[in-house]
Order: C-alpha cells, then sequence, then structure tokens
C-alpha cells in the first residue's frame, strides 16, 4: 500500500515552528524545504558558489514540510491536527496531499539519530548504534520504530530532565500518551518502582513494551491500549503527560483521580504561545513548581493544591 505525503507550505519566517509542530504528528519522517538562506548555506555549508538555475527559481518566500503518512494511519487526522495547531499558533498555510512508494526513507532518518545526553544522568541509545561513552550515566537503550519519543524533540528532552529532578525509589509512575516508552523506561532506569504507559495506539504500546523487556526494566512496566479513563486505575505518585496542549488542558480535569495529595503532575508538548492556557487551567486545583523552554516549547511540574496548603 502506498503512504501518504503531506505537504504544508508556509512562510518562510515560521518554518521552524511549523517543522516543530509537524514533528508532533510524525517525529519519525519529516523533510523541510526551505530555499530562503540559499546563496548563504551553499557558501558556507556547501563551500560552493555555483547553484543549479533550478533552485535558483524556488520561491524564497515560501517553505514546505514534508510529512509522510503510513498506510496503517489516516492522513485526514493528521491534516486536521496541523491545521488546528497552525491556526491556534497564527500560521498562514496551505496543506497538499499526494501518495507516494514507501521506499528507504522511512529508514533514512535513523543516520541522523545518534547517542544522546539528557539531563545528569541518562544516555539514550539508539540500538542500531554501537559506538558509545556513557560515562556513569544510566543507558537507555532505544527502538523508537514509528511511535513518537526519540529524546531528540525539545519536549521529550524536558519532561525527562523533569523526571531526573522528580523521581524517588519506590515511586509509582503513570505515563500518559507514552508512545515509544521512553519516559516509562527513563522514570524505571531512574529509580522508580512501576510505571503504567497508556496510548490509544497500539503500535506504541507495543513498541513501548518491547522497549521495556530491551531495557530490562518489562517486569516493572504495564503497557495499556486505550482511553485513560476506561482503562487505567489507582494511584501514582508521578502523572508525566507529553502531549499537547489542549489534551493537556483536557487532562487538567479529570487527572486528580489518578493522584495522591503529593503527586507530581508533569506537562510537556506546550508551544510556548499556548503556555498560559495550561496554566489557567493549572491554576485551580494546582501550583507550578519547575519550568522548563527550550526553542519555544515549555514543560511544567506542578503539586495539589492540597499540598501546597499542607492539607
Amino acid at each position: 500500500m502506498d503512504w501518504t505525503e503531506v505537504t504544508v507550505t508556509v512562510d518562510a519566517k515560521e518554518i521552524d515552528r511549523a517543522g516543530d509542530i509537524a514533528q508532533m504528528v510524525v517525529p519519525y519522517g519529516i523533510y523541510i524545504e526551505d530555499y530562503s538562506h540559499l546563496e548563504e548555506e551553499a557558501r558556507e555549508i556547501a563551500h560552493i558558489d555555483l547553484i543549479d538555475e533550478e533552485l535558483l527559481r524556488k520561491d524564497r518566500t515560501k517553505a514546505m514540510v514534508h510529512v509522510y503518512i503510513s498506510p496503517e494511519e489516516s492522513p485526514a487526522e493528521a491534516i486536521a491536527f496541523l491545521s488546528e495547531r497552525y491556526k491556534a499558533e497564527g500560521i498562514g498555510h496551505t496543506i497538499s496531499t499526494a501518495s507516494c512508494v514507501e521506499e528507504d526513507w522511512i529508514n533514512n532518518w535513523k543516520k541522523y539519530f545518534k547517542p544522546i545526553a539528557v539531563g545528569k544522568k541518562l544516555l539514550i541509545r539508539p540500538t542500531w548504534e554501537q559506538e558509545y561513552e556513557a560515562g556513569e550515566r544510566k543507558v537507555l537503550h532505544l527502538e523508537p520504530g514509528l511511535a513518537f519519543g526519540t529524546g531528540t524533540h525539545e519536549t521529550t528532552r524536558l519532561c525527562m530532565e523533569l523526571l531526573e529532578e522528580t523521581v524517588r525509589p519506590g515511586m509509582r509512575v503513570l505515563d500518559i500518551g507514552c508512545g515509544s516508552g521512553i519516559l516509562s523506561v527513563a522514570a524505571l532506569l531512574l529509580g522508580a518502582e512501576t510505571a503504567v504507559g497508556v496510548d490509544i495506539d497500539p503500535l506504541a504500546v507495543k513498541t513501548a513494551v518491547q522497549n521495556a523487556e530491551i531495557n530490562h526494566v518489562a517486569d516493572r512496566f504495564t503497557g495499556i491500549c486505550g482511553d485513560l479513563t476506561e482503562k487505567v486505575s489507582g494511584r501514582y505518585h508521578i502523572v508525566v503527560a507529553n502531549i499537547v496542549a489542549d489534551v493537556i488542558i483536557e487532562l487538567t480535569k479529570h487527572v486528580e483521580r489518578f493522584m495522591y495529595p503529593d503527586t507530581v503532575y508533569l506537562m510537556s508538548g506546550i508551544i510556548d504561545t499556548r503556555e498560559a492556557d495550561v496554566q489557567n487551567a493549572l491554576k485551580e486545583k494546582f501550583r507550578v513548581v519547575s519550568r522548563r523552554e527550550e526553542k519555544g516549547w515549555v514543560a511544567l511540574a506542578a503539586v495539589g493544591r492540597a499540598e501546597q496548603n499542607g492539607q
């Protein structure tokens, strides 16, 4: 079956934000086409002065994000998400689609995914990379497949840094929208007793379970496919949600049922222009105790108001 290529065209000045948003849909396979700095990049990066005439004819005022959707996924859902996010961010855009044959590009991104250090205690190592130096860091061996969460995206790294600050031995962790399971596995490597990862995507849950096995923490990890409120029970010392602002806002209305009075609520995937909306949704029940920001993405840690008042 053919894949679907979704092409989003935006003003060149908006391409970084547009690319970040697209990466939330399919972080494993986007391609950015931007010719706004063609001449200087040709000189500085490629060290050439002669540029192909066809490239010179490209519209420098526009840039494109190409997103590739597998046959098992819904292009309509991806397009709806992208359109909603771009409208919310005030990014003018047009979206077109075309069929494309599945080729080697699906694995091409792997050559750019190298072992990376996160925080002070972890090193993420893609399973296909054999050379790495961890030092005293714990190594998180990762095979993300097509699930979200490689650690290369700011939202995931920020969340892992907050986990590092928060996890203590004996804690139980709930990972909402677990994707590849990277946050659950990270929490377990950092000392959590157990982790439950829940996701509506069965491929993500399968991948998360496999990553728990690769890291020898499968006996402490439970992967659940389905809706949070229908499938998950119990209370947790840490609840982590690396999703998007709108889902976090909706989740905040109900998440207390999974919390102890002193549970820490970690949130990421928040574009900086939506932070005020998330903060507003939190203020009645929660108090923000930590905040991190990188390249326009925000992560927050909060505790219940009852904990603040010592109740």
